[in-house]
């Protein structure tokens, strides 16, 4: 249970950045959904945990977390979603962490996203 990539790098010039994760599993996403969530780095197990205590109706992710740069929905085994966000938020040179928010699954799957 990880992300094929453990490390993105997207160019500082992007004004737009999409990202699409597909689910390589079988189960369905009640079971053992995925979503992909960029953060700045230190806010990683606050967002988890709010991310939790919102539930998959919410997609893991707490509605209105400002700490939340970009999220995917949750999806399930054989499914895709994308995700288009701006990088007016993002500082050249930064160096981000994305993480599932599915409950138990930041531990495994997490990596570095740099803004360079």
């Amino acid at each position: 249970m990880q992300y094929d990539n453990n490390e993105l790098t997207a160019p500082a010039t992007c004004k737009e950045i999409t990202v699409t994760l597909h689910h390589t599993g079988k189960l369905a996403k009640e079971a053992m959904g995925h979503n992909w969530v960029l953060v700045n780095t230190p806010d990683v197990a606050a967002v988890a945990n709010a991310g939790m205590a919102a539930g998959l109706a919410s997609n893991y992710v707490a509605a209105g977390d400002k700490r939340v740069l970009a999220a995917t929905k949750v999806v399930g085994g054989g499914e895709s979603t994308s995700v288009t966000f701006s990088t007016a938020a993002l500082k050249k040179g930064g160096s981000y962490a994305y993480l599932c928010t599915f409950p138990g699954h930041y531990a495994l799957m997490h990596g570095t996203f740099k803004f360079e």
